[in-house]
C-alpha cells in the first residue's frame, strides 16, 4: 500500500500518448496468453480466464497476520463471498516468519494453511503477495529486523540482499505452490515485490533484481501468473506476466472526510494501460478501499466517511468505465496491528475505514459494494468492453456541462453499452438534472422517453445500460441501475434500483409482439408505453419495492437503494473439487443483516445467515422444486407463495441474549521499573559496545547504541549507562530515535530527570535533562526507557530507510567535556531474536521488566502482589503493571465482538499496553491518541472461561498517571450462523530460564 502521495498527477502532466481503442466492426481477439507453466489461469487483453472461462476478478485486501484467531478467517471470507466478490489479495510478512536469520516458523498465528483452507471453503480465489517487501504499514515494511544489520542496499540486486531473502522465498514459495489452483488450491496469482516504483538518485529501476525475483519464485514452484502492482501507472516492473498498478485518488485526509478535490476522479488509467501492456487486462491491484489514519489523527470513523458509499459510487464506477476487469480494494477488512506489527506512524487499529470493520461488523459501504459487485458478476459484456472516451466527455450524451459521461462498449459482442455519468466537479454536492442521448440497436434515443428528467444528486454516479442482455430478455436501456438478474424456473428476474424518489426508465426489446406490464406488488406508479417498434418502455420512481410483471416470463423489481441493500445473491455448492466457487443457479433472498450461504438437498433449501433484529419475513426467489422446504440456520420456516411466484417465509426471530460483562474493578499491581533501584543488577543485560554506523537516506549516522544492533527489534527498550562523575556534570543531553509518536524517560540512579513525552510529529528528539543537585564524585547509572514504535518502512528502493536506528543516537554530559560512560547496557524483549514465546511470535513482547518476566501471561503467580488498579494509577513517574482475571459466559450461536474502551478525563501524559491472555492487543498513548476503543476478537478473549487482562502504565510526568475508566464492552450483536470459534493458542506462564 502506498502511504505517501506519490506523483498522483504524473501522467496528467507528462503528456503520454493515451491510445483510445476503436471498435468499429467486430473486434479481433488476440491470442490467449499463459505463463507457459500451466494453462488453468490464462488471460488476454480483456480479462483473466480460469479453465477457459472469462472472469472478472473483484475483491479486496485481507492480511492473515492481522487476525491471529485462525478460526475467524472463514467468517471474514464468507462475508466477502456474500458481498459478491470472488477474490482476496493478501500480504505475507517476512519479518514475523523469519525473525532470526535462517529460522522460519509457521507456528501459531503464522501458519498460512488455515487461511488458505478458509478461502477454499468460502469459495474465494487468492492473490498471494509475499514481497519480500510489502510496506502495508507493517514494521520494516515486512522486512526482518535482522536485516538492519546486513550490509548493502536492500530491494536491489545487491548480493547480500538477494542471499538474505533466499530462504524465505524458497520456503514460502513452496507453501504457496502447494496451494496454487494447479494443485487444487485457491491461489491464482502471485505478486513479485510491491510498488517497486520509486528510486532515490542516483539509483534507477533494477531490472536484474526484478528478473532474479521472478526466477526465484519459479524455482520455488510458482506456476500461476506473476504480477506486480506499480504504485501508479508508471510502467515499472513490466517483466511480470500481468502488470498492474495502484490508486488512492481521494487521499488520506480523514480530518476533512467530506472534502474532495474537484479533479479527484482519475481519467488517464486506461490510456496508460494501453500504452504499457495493451495485451493484458486492465488490472488495478490496489484501489482505495479506505484510508490510513495515524497517531494524533481523527480516527477511522472519519476515514470510513471519506471512503464511504458516495466515494464507492463515484470512484469504483469510474473504474468500471475504464474496463478494469481486475479490481482489488485495499482494504476490505483491515484487522489489528496487535503486538509490534505496526510501522511507525500508525497505531493499534488497522480498521482502515474498510467495508468490514475491525470488529468484523458490516458498514453501510459494505452494502453499497454489494450492489456494484453483483452487477459486475452478471454483466459478461463488461469483460470484453472498452472505453470510447477515456477522458470522460463533458456534456456529451447529457447536454449538461456539469456532468461527464464515459461510454464503455462491449468490443466483442458489439452490442451492450455502459454509460457512466458523474459530476464534472467531483467536489460538488449540487443536484443536476439531465437527459441521456445514446445510440441503441433501434437508433438514437433521448431518455427519459416518457417525459421528465434524470437526477444526479451531489457525490454520486450512475451506470445506465443499453442493449443489455439479462437471460433471454434484452433491455433496450435502463436508467435504473441493475443490481442483479437471474433466470429461475424459466422467468427472468431483474432487480433495478435508484435513490429514493428518483425518476427512471427501463425499456424492453422484443423479437415479436410487445407484452403488457402490470404492477403485481407495491404501490409504485409505473407508466408504460410502446414507443419504438417492438419495445416497451416503463417509467417509474424508485421508492420502497414495486414488482412489475412484464408478459409471462419477466419479473422486474423496482427498488430504492436502501431496499436494494436488503437483497442477497447466493449460489449453492456445485459438484467437484471447487464446489464453493460456483456462480450457477443463483438464489436471491431479501432480508437479514447477512446471508452467508445456501445449499440445496432434494426439495430443501437451507440458508445460513445472521440477524441483528427480528425479520418479519424473508422473500426468496428460488427454483420451486428445490425450495418446497426452507430452513434458516437449521430451523424450518413456514412459507407461502406471493402472487408473482416468489416465497415469503414466516417471521425469523433474532435471539440476542443479554451477557454479563466484568466490571474490571479488582486488580493487582507491581512495580515494572526496578531498573532504577540502587539494588538492581544489569549483569545479564547485553553490553552495547559495538562501533557501527547505519546509512539513513544516504547519510551515515552513528548507531553504536541502536537496539537492532543487539537483536532487539520491537517494543520498549531500556538503556543503562554507567559512568564515574567528576562533580562538574550539571546534566545530560540525549538524542533518542524511536519512531513517530515515541517517547522516553530518563533517571539518574533512582532520581527522575524528565521525559520527552512525545507527539504525533517527532520520530527523534534531542533533550537536555538537568541534574537536580551537584554530583559527588563516584559511580552513577543513567537509565533511559524509550518506546520503539517499529522499524521504519522502506518504500523507496535502494534507500535502506528501514535501517534507521532505534536507540540513543548521541549523548553528552552538560558541564563536563571529560566524563564518559564506561559501559552501556541494553535490553529489549527477553532473548531478542531468540524470543521466548514462540506461539505469540517475535513482536508481541517488548523490554519492560513485566514483559521479560512474563507477567502478562495467564497463570502468572501474582498472589504476593498488592491490590491496585489502573484507575488508581501511579503517583510518580515510572512504570506500574496491573493484572486482573475475569470469566465470560457468552452463549453459542451469537457473534458479540468486544473491545477494551478507555475513558480518560485527565491531562496526564502516559503510555499503556493492553495484554489479553498474553496477546498485546492495544498500545495507548493518552496525550496523542486517537484510539480509545481496542477491539479484541473472540478467540483471544475466551468467551467461555477465565481470561487474564494485563496493563502496563508508563507515567512520563512528575505527577504520575491514571485511567479515568477502562471497560470491556460489546461493540455489536448478531444472532449468527458463524462457525464456532476455536481459541488461539495461549500457553500459560512458565518460569523463564535466564530471565532478568
Amino acid at each position: 500500500m502506498l502511504l505517501s502521495a506519490l506523483l498522483v498527477l504524473f501522467f496528467a502532466l507528462s503528456g503520454f500518448a493515451a491510445r483510445t481503442p476503436s471498435i468499429s466492426g467486430r473486434h479481433v481477439l488476440r491470442q490467449t496468453q499463459t505463463t507457459g507453466l500451466q494453462d488453468i489461469v490464462t488471460w488476454d487483453q480483456y480479462s483473466f480466464m480460469i479453465n477457459g472461462k472469462r472472469i472478472g476478478l473483484f475483491g479486496g485486501e485481507i492480511h492473515p497476520y492481522r487476525m491471529p484467531v485462525q478460526s475467524l478467517h472463514l467468517d471474514v471470507f464468507q462475508k466477502v463471498k456474500a458481498l459478491g466478490f470472488n477474490v482476496v489479495s493478501f500480504y505475507i510478512f517476512w519479518g514475523i516468519l523469519e525473525p532470526k536469520r535462517g529460522e522460519i516458523s509457521f507456528e501459531g498465528f503464522r501458519d498460512l494453511q488455515p487461511f488458505f483452507d478458509a478461502a477454499m471453503e468460502a469459495g474465494i480465489y487468492l492473490i498471494a503477495r509475499p514481497g519480500p517487501y510489502i510496506n502495508a504499514e507493517t514494521a520494516g515494511g515486512g522486512l526482518p529486523g535482522w536485516g538492519t544489520n546486513v550490509d548493502g542496499l536492500w530491494r536491489t540486486s545487491n548480493s547480500s540482499y538477494v542471499e538474505a531473502y533466499q530462504n524465505y522465498i524458497k520456503t514460502v514459495g513452496a507453501k504457496l505452490a502447494e496451494n496454487q489452483i494447479t494443485n487444487g488450491g485457491p491461489i491464482i496469482l502471485v505478486q513479485a515485490e510491491n510498488e517497486y516504483s520509486g528510486y532515490q538518485a542516483p539509483y534507477t529501476e533494477d531490472f536484474e533484481y526484478e528478473t532474479r525475483l521472478i526466477e526465484d519464485l519459479h524455482a520455488a514452484g510458482i506456476t500461476v501468473p506473476i504480477t506486480h502492482n506499480d504504485a501508479w501507472p508508471g510502467g515499472h516492473y513490466l517483466g511480470v506476466d500481468v502488470y498492474g498498478y495502484d490508486s488512492y485518488p481521494n487521499g488520506f485526509d480523514c480530518t476533512h472526510p467530506t472534502t474532495w478535490l474537484a479533479d479527484a476522479v482519475p481519467e488517464y488509467f486506461f490510456g496508460a494501460h494501453e500504452g504499457f501492456n495493451p495485451e493484458d487486462p486492465n488490472a488495478v491491484y490496489e484501489f482505495q478501499g479506505g484510508a490510513i489514519d495515524s497517531w494524533g489523527g481523527p480516527g477511522y470513523a472519519n476515514c470510513a466517511i471519506l471512503t464511504g458509499p458516495e466515494f464507492e459510487r463515484v470512484f469504483y464506477k469510474n473504474e468500471f468505465a475504464m474496463s478494469t476487469t481486475m479490481l482489488n480494494l485495499y482494504m476490505l477488512y483491515g484487522g489489528t496491528n496487535w503486538g509490534g506489527i505496526a510501522s511507525p506512524g500508525v497505531y493499534t487499529s488497522y480498521d482502515y475505514g474498510a467495508a468490514i470493520a475491525e470488529d468484523r461488523s458490516l458498514r453501510e459501504k459494505y452494502y453499497e459494494l454489494k450492489l456494484q459487485a453483483n452487477f459486475w458478476a452478471v454483466s459478461p459484456a463488461f469483460l470484453t468492453s472498452r472505453p470510447m472516451n477515456i477522458f470522460a466527455s463533458q456534456a456529451t450524451f447529457t447536454g449538461n456541462d456539469a456532468l461527464k459521461t464515459t461510454q464503455t462498449l462491449d468490443a466483442v459482442g458489439n452490442q451492450t453499452g455502459f454509460y457512466v455519468v458523474r459530476q464534472t466537479d467531483a467536489s460538488t454536492d449540487a443536484i443536476q438534472k439531465y437527459k441521456l442521448t445514446v445510440p441503441t440497436s433501434i437508433g438514437e434515443l433521448t431518455i427519459p422517453q416518457l417525459g421528465g428528467e434524470l437526477t444526479l444528486n451531489g457525490k454520486d454516479s450512475k451506470i445506465h445500460v443499453v442493449d443489455y442482455k439479462a437471460g433471454s430478455t434484452i433491455l433496450l436501456y435502463s436508467t435504473g441501475e441493475i443490481f442483479t438478474w437471474a433466470t429461475i424456473d424459466g422467468h427472468d428476474i431483474i432487480l433495478v434500483y435508484g435513490n429514493e424518489g428518483e425518476l427512471h426508465e427501463t425499456a424492453f426489446k422484443f423479437d415479436t409482439d410487445v407484452p403488457t406490464a402490470a404492477v403485481v406488488s407495491g404501490s409504485g406508479n409505473v407508466k408504460q408505453q410502446n414507443i419504438s417498434g417492438n419495445s416497451l418502455t416503463l417509467q417509474y420512481e424508485t421508492s420502497g419495492q414495486t414488482v412489475v410483471e412484464v408478459g409471462s416470463n419477466i419479473l422486474l423489481y423496482i427498488l430504492d437503494r436502501d431496499t436494494a441493500y436488503d437483497f442477497w445473491v447466493l449460489h449453492p455448492p456445485s459438484t467437484g473439487s471447487f464446489t464453493h466457487f460456483s456462480t450457477e443457479n443463483p438464489i436471491i433472498i431479501k432480508g437479514g443483516y447477512l446471508m452467508r450461504s445456501v445449499s440445496i438437498s432434494g426439495d430443501t433449501l437451507s440458508i445460513a445467515g445472521d440477524l441483528n433484529t427480528t425479520v418479519p419475513s424473508l422473500e426468496i426467489i428460488a427454483p420451486a422444486a428445490s425450495s418446497k422446504v426452507v430452513k434458516f440456520n437449521g430451523k424450518a420456516l413456514q412459507t407461502s407463495k406471493t402472487v408473482y411466484g416468489t416465497l415469503k417465509t414466516s417471521e425469523v426471530s433474532a435471539t440476542l441474549p443479554e451477557v454479563s460483562l466484568p466490571d474490571l474493578r479488582h486488580w493487582k499491581t507491581a512495580d515494572s521499573l526496578p531498573e532504577i533501584s540502587s539494588h538492581y543488577s544489569d549483569d545479564l543485560w547485553t553490553v552495547a559496545n559495538r562501533a557501527a554506523t547505519f546509512p539513513v537516506s544516504g547519510v551515515q549516522v552513528n548507531a553504536s547504541l541502536a537496539a537492532s544492533l543487539y537483536g532487539y527489534h520491537t517494543g520498549n527498550i531500556l538503556w543503562r549507562g554507567h559512568f564515574n562523575a567528576t562533580g562538574s556534570e550539571t546534566g545530560v543531553k540525549l538524542d533518542v530515535w524511536g519512531g513517530t509518536a515515541f517517547g522516553y524517560s530518563v533517571w539518574l540512579d533512582s532520581t527522575f530527570l524528565g521525559s520527552w513525552e512525545g507527539d504525533a510529529a517527532h520520530a527523534t528528539f534531542e533533550g537536555s535533562f538537568n541534574f537536580p543537585t551537584t554530583l559527588k564524585k563516584g559511580a552513577y547509572v543513567l537509565t533511559v526507557l524509550q518506546d520503539h514504535m517499529g522499524i521504519e518502512t522502506n518504500w523507496w528502493s535502494a534507500d535502506d530507510f528501514f535501517k534507521t536506528p532505534r536507540g540513543i543516537q548521541s549523548f553528552e554530559f552538560l558541564g563536563s567535556n571529560e566524563t564518559q560512560v564506561t559501559v552501556w547496557k541494553v535490553t529489549g524483549n527477553l532473548g531478542g531474536e531468540n524470543y521466548v514465546d514462540k506461539t505469540r511470535g517475535p513482536l508481541n513482547e517488548g523490554g519492560l521488566f513485566a514483559e521479560r518476566q512474563g507477567w502478562h501471561l495467564p497463570g502468572y503467580p501474582d498472589g504476593h502482589w498488592k491490590s491496585g488498579s489502573p484507575t488508581t494509577g501511579i503517583s510518580q513517574p515510572g512504570v506500574s503493571f496491573y493484572r486482573t482475571t475475569f470469566d465470560l459466559n457468552v452463549p453459542s450461536g451469537v457473534d458479540y465482538p468486544m473491545a477494551l474502551v478507555v475513558s480518560n478525563a485527565t491531562d496526564s501524559q502516559f503510555r499503556s499496553q493492553f495484554y489479553v491472555n498474553g496477546y498485546q492487543f492495544g498500545k495507548y498513548i493518552n496525550h496523542i491518541g486517537p484510539q480509545t476503543v481496542f477491539p479484541v476478537p473472540q478467540g483471544i478473549l475466551k468467551y467461555q472461561g477465565s481470561n487474564t487482562l494485563a496493563v502496563s502504565l508508563w507515567a512520563a510526568g512528575p505527577d504520575g498517571a491514571k485511567f479515568a475508566a477502562l471497560e470491556l464492552k460489546i461493540t455489536s450483536k448478531t444472532d449468527s450462523s458463524m462457525r464456532s470459534v476455536v481459541n488461539a493458542p495461549m500457553p500459560d506462564w512458565t518460569s523463564r530460564p535466564g530471565v532478568y
